[in-house]
């Protein structure tokens, strides 16, 4: 159905031809600062003024004249240097709770005119369980997809699984020494392996899947002393290089002693966390279409074949060893190795593989949701795209700065090496999904977020989320209490809705399919998070302040309309977002006067 801003603006283009016939000036109806100044604004006779000669009053008197007549117009009036105020009909401001209640999708724009776009996000080294800080992400990503979905995009969600790194020899390589600690071994643990209990557990599971047939006792000889291993660093390496030589140094003798039996540890490893992870995201609402291996682009031969496109092109170098591409020649601060003199590429140049992987796929746009942390690698990865001969402005990059996560006061801290973090299962149990959702794009996603638990927790118009589910559910006590047939109120006579908070609720649900489209182009799902929060502040002021269940029938359904219809476009917002819409809540600890 076509919009009421969309039905005005025909209207003006009616006007705009018979006041200079074949132009094609666009038309736009912008909502004004001041309530007084109307509910549409227009510049067009500002913007035709210099190719017509005309002076812009003149114009816009012109354009005023022309202006069909109207049943949504209730009066035009000109103002200040050309400036053209429209001011709605009642019964054009009430037609809305109409056009929601009878449409199911209502907020639905085709922004994206069905174009496929892919959202990859969270995108954890499958290392240990998701933290808070992975969390923020998810429901970043998974509510970004929604609204996308809604603005006409066709959505794929993916999550690019690091399976092929360092990292995950590491995470191996700890569980198989937790797993020999169970037989007795006495090699001590590498300050820079994983050190959380999910390792033990890991452990225990290697060794019910596989019994004895990993335990090697020649381990620790062939490790040699700890102090041994970091002898062979260089003398001025620092405690943490050296930690890192003693670390390459286990896992090159893990390997050289089991033998196939490693790979078969590893595949265990990542197997376990990937369905952890699964199962995790999963419970938090969030669903993927594609969980793409890293380690199917080293396998397809994909990462070697895109460095050789990339030498082909002249876009390396040689030095030290090592293959260079000249990213600083694509607007990178300096040039990026992507194949170390060990000839072992990099995770830089797996990553070109992936993206240019993607391009392939034919999307019209790509969407790589990261941690604010990943900020300055985003000019490489457009470089290289360019030199590939890509529009690397097909790629987006939302940024997710850092969550800190407050108890009784008090900050947690998160290390997932150490195993001293806040899992994303814990806050979950702890708040509820609900609470983690909404909170989790309160705001802007690349502005820093304090998660108060304690805020979370409460049960009042102070908590955000409680106090947007609870406008829902107030209103679902009523239209309870009337027992009506709701289809009737698609139908309802809204002549009577004529208060000024009435009307607030009006302009509110006229706007949002302005607000999904903006969400959507912006990228901001806190857009709606802030739309939600001020519609069910506009209701509970609406609620405390007039009685429903009246006697005067055509008042009676008019009023149940309108907050049926307020309702409706509460839980499609809440819903976007990953939230749930109860029907009934707590009432206790609510304050009756919000």
């Amino acid at each position: 159905m076509t919009s009421l801003q969309e039905r005005v603006v025909a209207l003006f283009k009616t006007a705009l031809q018979s006041v200079a016939p074949g132009s094609t000036q666009a038309v736009v109806l912008d909502k004004p600062r001041q309530a007084d100044h109307g509910d549409f604004a227009s510049t067009l006779a500002l913007q035709l003024a210099k190719s017509l000669q005309r002076p812009p009053r003149e114009l816009a008197q012109a354009l005023l004249q022309a202006l069909p007549t109207s049943p949504l117009i209730e009066k035009v009036e000109l103002a200040g240097p050309g400036f053209i105020n429209v001011y709605l009909t009642a019964a054009a401001k009430q037609g809305v709770v109409h056009d929601v209640l009878s449409q199911p999708q209502w907020g639905a724009v085709n922004l994206g005119h069905q174009r496929h776009i892919q959202v990859e996000f969270v995108s954890s080294n499958p290392t240990g369980p998701l933290h808070v800080g992975h969390g923020r992400g998810a429901a970043f990503g998974a509510s970004l997809c929604n609204i996308l979905a809604k603005a006409g995009y066709r959505v794929q969600r993916e999550y690019y699984v690091n399976d092929a790194g360092r990292q995950m020899d590491i995470l191996a390589l700890s569980t198989w020494l937790r797993y020999l600690d169970l037989f007795g071994s006495k090699i001590p643990f590498p300050p820079n392996g994983y050190q959380g209990d999910y390792v033990a557990a890991m452990a225990v599971q290697l060794r019910a899947a596989l019994g004895d047939s990993l335990k090697r006792t020649d381990m620790e000889a062939c490790a040699g002393a700890p102090g041994a291993i970091l002898d062979a660093a260089p003398e001025d390496a620092g405690a943490a290089t050296q930690n890192e030589m003693h670390m390459d140094r286990l896992i090159s003798n893990a390997k050289s002693l089991l033998g196939a039996d490693y790979a078969a540890m590893h595949q265990l490893v990542l197997k376990e966390q990937l369905a952890d992870c699964r199962a995790d995201l999963e419970e938090f609402g969030v669903v993927f279409d594609e969980w793409f291996s890293e380690q199917s682009l080293f396998d397809s031969g994909a990462v070697a074949a895109v460095v050789a496109q990339l030498d082909a092109g002249g876009h390396l170098y040689l030095q030290d060893g090592a293959r260079w591409f000249r990213s600083s020649a694509f607007g990178d601060e300096k040039d990026r190795v992507v194949q170390r003199e060990n000839g072992l590429f990099t995770y830089f140049a797996s990553d070109i593989a992936y993206h240019l992987h993607k391009f392939k796929r034919g999307f019209s746009a790509i969407v790589d949701v990261w941690g604010a942390d990943h900020h300055g690698y985003i000019p490489r990865v457009k470089a290289a795209l360019t030199a590939l001969g890509q529009d690397a402005e097909r790629l987006v990059v939302p940024l997710v700065q850092f969550v800190s996560l407050y108890r009784h006061g008090e900050k947690a801290q998160m290390s997932t090496r150490k195993g001293q973090f806040v899992t994303l299962r814990e806050l979950r149990t702890e708040v509820g999904r609900d609470a983690a959702r909404f909170f989790y794009v309160l705001r802007k996603s690349d502005q820093h977020l304090d998660f108060d638990l304690d805020l979370a927790l409460s049960e009042s118009n102070d908590n955000p989320v409680f106090y947007v589910q609870y406008a829902h559910a107030r209103i679902c006590s009523v239209l309870g209490k009337w027992g009506g047939d709701r289809a009737v109120l698609a139908h309802a006579d809204l002549s009577s809705l004529a208060t000024p908070t009435e009307f607030a609720l009006m302009q509110m649900l006229r706007e949002y399919p302005e607000l999904i489209e903006s969400a959507a182009r912006e990228y901001a799902p806190h857009m709606v998070a802030f739309y939600v929060r001020e519609l069910a502040a506009t209701l509970h002021s609406y609620y405390n302040a007039e009685q429903f269940l009246v006697a005067d029938e055509a008042l009676k359904l008019a009023r149940l309309a309108l907050i049926a219809a307020v309702a409706s476009v509460i839980k499609d917002g809440l819903t976007l977002l990953g939230v749930g819409a109860p029907n009934a809540m707590h009432r206790e600890s609510i304050d009756e006067s919000v």
